[in-house]
């Protein structure tokens, strides 16, 4: 069963505690006309309980967190014991005292409140006299509940996300689910701040990724400004976390939130499989996937790159692409060279690679190098890397990446025909590579319809095979005849065929070469 958002509604605050503050706030509290006579700067205490409490040594009875409702009658003329009070309360590490006015104390007594605001306890007279029976009851209620809503959505959020892992969900859209209920982006890491993946509104997310190491760090393990983290840690290590950034609600709601999402990531990675590398390996093929695509601007994708772990200032880039390569290869290759660039499968079969050089470096030799490194690691003296000419403006490189792509199908049609380097550019695949650039326009089309017009339909696919390899060989009939296993006259007679459904002359250059360009526009919009 697949567990949609809708499942949680809206995110509620789920501190356990009220604050000191806070209980100051309460109807019935505001009937005794509070006073805060000591300690006002400390009001945010959290209150993990109220106690009445009139003996001396209160402190004994305490175990931190709680507001004492007191009325003085054991205190009341002996200020040593005033004093003392206050002491135990504060080496107790109470929240605060509340001192109801009246036969003991008719105002707030100095030795108390002095004593209070030098060791930081709030202290707070009631001048109208109060049940203290419905202060507690009214602070003992709400707190129960705040700690049963805590607790229910904490069930509720891991229910929902352990749903979507069983599912099968990818964890993009765990990252989603949590992104919208914690209404700010969310960034996952590894140890060395290289973000992973993220979630949430798009241009939020740039604002934090635009310079997103020194925020990191800066941030560090504070939870301050919304910034909460949470370790992710399986099977006792610890490989990344993960930051809801700029979170607005309460911190207790936003820490529960970070936990739950790193419990289910940490599933995730455990149930599926996977490694943080391989997030590392999905991140990169998002990111190269919308350069290539043009869908988004490359400048909004600059700070997701930097982010990566891309350099991007001042440098070379170089877009590379590898029909049928392995990606772990490929990366394993540029670690070992020192050369910063991300590697990532694309559609097709094809690896693209996008190399970050300093300017100074020989982009050239580099891919070169990186090239001969590749077929030792692969074992095959034969593997060839598509490139582009390197780019020195970040928003030429989706250009770039599509003009390697262009080339890297040029070379698999290529290949058999073609003395092809091991980095091959554009101006190596000739006519084919022209051809691919050109495939989508309209004219090219309409160009190798009409051409082949007699030959792309019915029988006609068998002698459009046979006419590939005639062009193809250089017009060698002895060759053609060989590789298509027929003797020479059922050769020219194939071959008469093809001239007469196409209505050309083989034997005259011009028109061959029509319906060879033709042929490889052909190709190249079905490939």
């Amino acid at each position: 069963m697949t567990t949609t958002s809708e499942t949680w509604g809206p995110v509620e605050p789920v501190e356990p505690t009220l604050s000191v503050r806070q209980v100051l706030t309460l109807e019935r509290v505001l009937a005794g006309e509070p006073e805060v006579v000591a300690g006002a700067s400390q009001l945010d205490r959290a209150v993990r309980w109220v106690h009445v409490a009139e003996a001396a040594d209160v402190g004994v009875m305490l175990s931190g967190g709680e507001m004492v409702l007191t009325t003085g009658v054991l205190l009341a003329g002996d200020e040593g014991a005033q004093a003392e009070y206050i002491q135990s309360l504060h080496r107790a590490e109470a929240a605060a005292v509340v001192l109801g006015l009246g036969r003991a104390f008719p105002a707030p007594p100095d030795v108390m409140r002095r004593a209070a605001d030098r060791c930081g306890l709030p202290m707070v007279v009631l001048h109208r006299p109060f049940p203290f029976a419905e202060l507690t009851e009214e602070v003992q209620s709400r707190l129960v509940r705040r700690k049963f809503a805590a607790v229910s959505l904490s069930e509720s959020v891991r229910t929902a996300l352990t749903g979507l892992i069983t599912a099968g969900a990818p964890l993009h859209r765990l990252l989603d689910e949590i992104a919208q209920h914690s209404g700010c982006p969310v960034v996952v890491t590894n140890l060395a701040h290289r973000v992973l993946a993220t979630a949430g509104e798009r241009p939020a997310v740039d604002d934090v990724l635009r310079d997103w190491e020194r925020i990191a760090r800066q941030a560090g393990g504070n939870e301050v400004d919304g910034w909460i983290r949470a370790e992710l840690v399986g099977r006792g290590e610890r490989w990344g976390r993960i930051t809801l950034c700029g979170y607005r609600g309460d911190t207790a709601t936003g820490r529960l939130l970070a936990d739950r999402a790193a419990e289910a990531l940490v599933l995730h990675r455990m149930l599926g499989g996977t490694s943080a590398h391989t997030w590392e390996e999905q991140s990169a093929q998002s990111l190269l996937t919308d350069l290539v695509s043009g869908v988004v601007p490359a400048r909004q994708l600059l700070p997701r790159a930097r982010a990566a772990g891309l350099p991007v200032n001042r440098r070379t880039f170089v877009p590379l692409v590898v029909r049928d390569g392995e990606p772990d290869r490929l990366d394993r290759v540029l670690r070992m060279l020192g050369l910063p660039g991300l590697v990532a499968e694309l559609a097709d079969g094809a690896v693209a690679v996008l190399l970050s050089l300093a300017r100074d470096q020989d982009a050239t030799a580099l891919a070169a190098h990186f090239v001969a490194r590749l077929r030792t690691e692969s074992g095959s003296s034969k593997a060839v890397v598509a490139a582009a000419d390197e780019r020195t403006a970040w928003d030429d490189v989706p250009a770039g990446l599509r003009e390697a792509q262009h080339v890297a199908d040029a070379v698999a049609d290529s290949s058999a025909v073609l003395d092809l380097p091991a980095v091959v550019r554009l101006k190596d695949v000739h006519l084919r590579g022209l051809i691919r650039l050109l495939r989508d326009d309209p004219h090219v089309q309409s160009f190798a319809e009409r051409e082949l017009d007699g030959l792309l339909c019915g029988a006609g696919e068998d002698l459009l095979a046979v006419l590939r390899t005639y062009l193809a060989t250089g017009r060698n009939k002895s060759r053609t005849a060989q590789l298509h296993h027929v003797s020479r006259p059922a050769l020219y007679r194939r071959l008469e065929a093809i001239q007469g459904r196409l209505g050309v002359d083989l034997d005259d250059f011009e028109q061959a070469a029509s319906v060879h360009i033709a042929l490889l526009a052909h190709d190249a919009q079905q490939g």
